[in-house]
């Protein structure tokens, strides 16, 4: 399909609920792959989920971790994704086979995982109260340097190309480090209003141009210019290109991020399922979607082609894309459509192919002289080029779709033989092994080793708590003192005293 075509004239964001995915288990964050062909969901029984977009299907589950998966982040070609759980580990799983390639522990919980996005050696990771730390796939790791080592909520993000690192703190300040190097780039301060500072919660970037975003505790989304940040250097003041914010309910923002060609801002309410977006150009609110009353946002993101959401709330993902109207007058302007079947007279001659005709077939032949068309070449389709791309990525070399492995219920003789699919073994009870288990495991080919690196952290903070986890321990207080409250209301009444001895007597 043409990808120049799918623009609209006009609107391109999504105006409407157009289904959900349930992933069976409860679904915490999701992550497009480049081509939006893919969307991966971790979950809170730790499995990843990979859905097939075009098709609405699950295309792989992958039994990642055993505590909840708390972000994720796919490699360029697509090949590989890096998952981070609430257990402090991070892995690199081969998307393909969905094996676990490399495993790194962190002795403090994970907020945040990314992938370079130009270099799959390169990962950053924000850890709970420490800087962020820049990990190479070879086990090496170096710790981002930081404005004032007082201050450990720290917040970093890739730029678009992966060659800037941008950090910020709970002071507004922002700071732009070259990667690998981590380097002093640049420099600035989120102020709000004149002088009073104000906490970065995260920096997201767009997919095409030169704009970020700053998520601030002021509840201000702003706008930023790479560039002008850049040429500004060191404690520059750049002037933000848009605030974007809710004056009516001065909402908390949970996740912002950009549409597919960075023309848009979708920002999800912290204390309900709402999405509103905006027009970064001109800064104002186009639309506001709602959820369903009364659940909680957790994660949104915007498909990198299309203009299509995913949001998860209540442990199901909700997509909301446009309206589809077909008009076929459109292609044909003599069509129309019909409510039933109408006989049609056929006029003399009206479908019949005319041979005699040479003068169609001379100008065939005059444009067939004139324009060559060359039908071997593959043309690169801009939608999924970078303005810098000299080595484009070629088609082939990348993962855009997952081939859907057949379930056997009875395996024939043969099957789970070398060079054959595995065959999952029962297992049996109080944990006896039949007596052919030991020639079935010999015959199954054995799962590749990983390699493991335990990444240690001075001062890091050991005993924290990861905020998904606090989350829940709160909630089940809350439940288990209501549910008290509520046997006390339901128990035996109090007898007063006014109450008869009559009414005693039939307590007692």
């Amino acid at each position: 399909m043409n990808l120049e075509l799918l623009e609209s004239f006009g609107q391109n964001y999504p105006e409407e609920f157009d289904g959900a995915l349930d992933c069976i288990s409860l679904a915490v964050t999701c992550s497009f792959n480049k081509r939006g062909t893919l969307l991966a969901v971790g979950c809170n029984d730790g499995r990843i989920v990979v859905w097939d977009f075009l098709t609405r299907g699950i295309a792989k589950i992958i039994s990642a971790h055993v505590h909840p998966v708390c972000s994720l982040s796919w490699s360029r070609d697509g090949k590989k994704l890096l998952s981070a759980s609430t257990d402090n580990n991070v892995c690199i799983w081969d998307v393909l086979s969905g094996d676990c390639e490399q495993k790194f522990s962190f002795p403090s919980p994970i907020l945040k995982v990314q992938f370079n996005p130009r270099s799959d050696n390169w990962f950053l990771v924000c850890p709970m109260r420490h800087p962020a730390v820049l990990v190479n796939i070879d086990g090496t790791h170096k710790i981002v340097p930081m404005d004032d080592e007082a201050d450990l909520n720290i917040v970093a993000s890739f730029d678009r190309r992966g060659e800037y690192i941008f950090t910020g703190n709970t002071k507004g300040r922002v700071i732009v480090l070259s990667c690998p190097e981590l380097k002093n780039k640049a420099s600035f301060k989120v102020t709000q209003g004149t002088s009073s500072a104000t906490a970065v919660k995260s920096i997201e970037f767009a997919r095409r141009g030169d704009f970020f975003l700053v998520n601030t505790a002021d509840r201000v989304i702003r706008v930023y210019d790479s560039k002008e940040v850049m040429t500004c250097g060191d404690d520059g003041e750049p002037e933000p290109i848009q605030k974007l914010q809710d004056l009516v309910n001065k909402t908390m923002w949970k996740k912002c991020c950009f549409s597919g060609d960075g023309e848009y801002i979708c920002a999800g309410s912290a204390r309900q399922h709402a999405l509103y977006m905006w027009d970064k150009n001109i800064g104002n609110l186009v639309k506001i979607l709602h959820g369903t009353k009364g659940e909680l946002l957790l994660d949104v993101v915007w498909h990198p082609v299309r203009p299509i959401i995913a949001s998860i709330s209540s442990g199901v993902v909700s997509i909301w894309a446009q309206n589809q109207v077909e008009n076929w007058s459109a292609f044909a302007p003599d069509f129309k459509e019909l409510d039933e079947n109408v006989e049609y007279e056929e006029r003399e001659s009206e479908f019949d192919i005319n041979d005699e005709d040479k003068e169609v077939e001379s100008q065939i032949e005059k444009l067939d002289e004139d324009c060559e068309i060359d039908v071997t070449a593959v043309d690169p389709i801009a939608a999924f080029c970078s303005s810098d791309e000299e080595d484009i990525i070629d088609e082939e070399s990348s993962l855009q779709f997952l081939p859907i492995a057949p379930e056997v219920e009875d395996p024939e003789e043969g099957w789970g033989a070398p060079g054959s699919m595995p065959v999952p073994t029962q297992s049996t009870e109080l944990g006896k092994r039949p007596a052919d288990s030991e020639s079935k495991e010999n015959t199954q080919p054995k799962k590749p080793k990983f390699n493991s690196f335990d990444i240690k952290l001075e001062n890091a903070p050991v005993e924290e708590v990861h905020p998904f986890l606090a989350n829940k321990v709160k909630d089940k207080q809350s439940s288990s003192l209501s549910t008290n409250s509520n046997k006390n209301k339901a128990g035996r009444p109090k007898i007063s005293s006014r109450t008869s001895t009559d009414e005693k007597k039939r307590y007692d």
